[in-house]
């Protein structure tokens, strides 16, 4: 007999708002309900879909969500994981609370999430993100985490005040949702690229997205009236890469979208090691 989805979801259930009108949301069988009957359907994977209306197109197909967990179990990302975990322990450090709640915004597969829980073995963790196909990984990521579909542009289907640590890893942002769902006394740890990161595949194969020469500018634009920065890590490092690990690497980001795996093979267009540099800052609310 199949197992139910649900117990995932119920350490959860406090955090979670009807997204149409914001009243809580109780289970009903295979579903999320509110009390004015907006029901959200919980998938066998263990994730709920609380995206209404029109789908965001942005996130990983099934293909990408593939390439992502394949690399990432690599360990080849090891060192970002574990500088937003130290991030995010040093601010519960700070307030002294072990225990809580961290929301993954933009979370893919739920690897950074896990790596946060495991520095924080008595908090909780939520993903969210608008790919079915990643969060049919990130619900199973941790023991302690749950996950469900979300468009970051969008008022986040949160309540006030909720989360301890909210996670921004390589994802768009929404610096006041952000804002509106931590606590006072909370974190914004955010991953970004620097010009330096991935350099040697963006030599190498025309389709990879390029670096704005302005990201630290207009990130700086975009948080600063919601937040402070409080510490700052910059992770840079050579790594080795097989050819299959190469190509999951250009298979995960945005470039696969225009890039065909067949035409990387062929024309052995990959590199055989390259540069991982990005910045992982911790933002206090203003």
């Amino acid at each position: 007999m199949p197992v139910s989805p649900l117990p995932a979801l119920e350490p959860f259930l406090d955090l979670l708002r009807c997204p149409p009108c914001r009243a809580r949301l109780h289970p009903d069988g295979g579903t999320l309900r509110c009390p004015s009957g907006h029901t959200f359907d919980i998938a066998r994977h263990g994730y709920v879909s609380l995206l209404t209306g029109s789908r965001a197109t942005s996130g990983d197909d099934a293909a990408m969500a593939r390439a992502r967990d394949r690399f990432l179990s690599t360990g080849r990302y090891g060192p970002v994981r574990q500088a937003v975990a130290r991030l995010a322990a040093g601010a519960a450090s700070e307030r002294g609370r072990q225990r809580g709640t961290v929301v993954d915004v933009g979370c893919g597969t739920g690897y950074y999430l896990a790596g946060v829980l495991d520095r924080l073995p008595a908090a909780r963790g939520l993903g969210l993100d608008t790919s079915v196909r990643a969060l049919r990984s990130a619900a199973r990521a941790h023991a302690r985490a749950a996950a469900a579909t979300w468009d970051v542009f969008r008022p986040f289907p949160l309540a006030d005040g909720v989360a301890d640590v909210v996670l921004d890893v390589f994802a768009p942002r929404n610096p006041s949702e952000f804002h509106r769902v931590l606590r006072p006394t909370g974190r914004l740890v955010v991953v970004r690229p620097t010009g330096r990161h991935l350099d040697e595949l963006r030599g190498r194969v025309p389709a990879m997205v390029t670096i704005d020469p302005f990201k630290e500018e207009r990130l700086h634009q975009a948080l600063d009236p919601c937040f402070v920065a409080a510490a700052t890590e910059q992770v840079e490092y050579v790594t080795s890469l097989t050819g299959p690990e190469a190509l999951d690497l250009v298979g995960m980001t945005p470039s696969a979208r225009h890039a065909n795996r067949a035409d990387l093979e062929d024309a052995c267009l990959l590199p055989d090691r390259v540069t991982v540099s990005v910045l992982a800052t911790a933002y206090r609310p203003r």
